[in-house]
């Protein structure tokens, strides 16, 4: 499984997300995946990836929590969580991604 954070310069949600991500996959036993961080520079890169915000999280090139016609391009992204909108998907968001893509691999 292969895990991509992407997002933009100075994004104030990355360490959110990263950190947020480390606990799913702890909980989740995914210890052998492989995750990276992933830095858009520019709109023409967002065009041409179909990154919608920041931070996005990509699982083996599939954002889980995509949403119909979001916008592409260099902005902060928020997620609708249990506890309201927040800066990053919620640990158990995250979890049952992890688990959903695991079982499609």
């Amino acid at each position: 499984m292969r895990i991509e954070v992407v997002v933009v310069k100075e994004c104030p949600n990355e360490e959110l997300a990263v950190g947020r991500l480390r606990q799913a996959l702890e909980a989740s036993g995914l210890h052998e995946a492989d995750v990276v961080t992933r830095m858009v520079t520019d709109q023409a890169e967002a065009e041409r990836i179909g990154f919608t915000g920041s931070p996005t999280i990509l699982i083996d090139g599939e954002d889980p929590f995509a949403e119909a016609g979001r916008a592409q391009g260099m902005a902060c992204r928020l997620y609708r969580t249990p506890e309201g909108m927040d800066g990053a998907p919620s640990v158990s968001q995250l979890q049952q991604a992890l688990t959903t893509a695991s079982r499609h691999s």
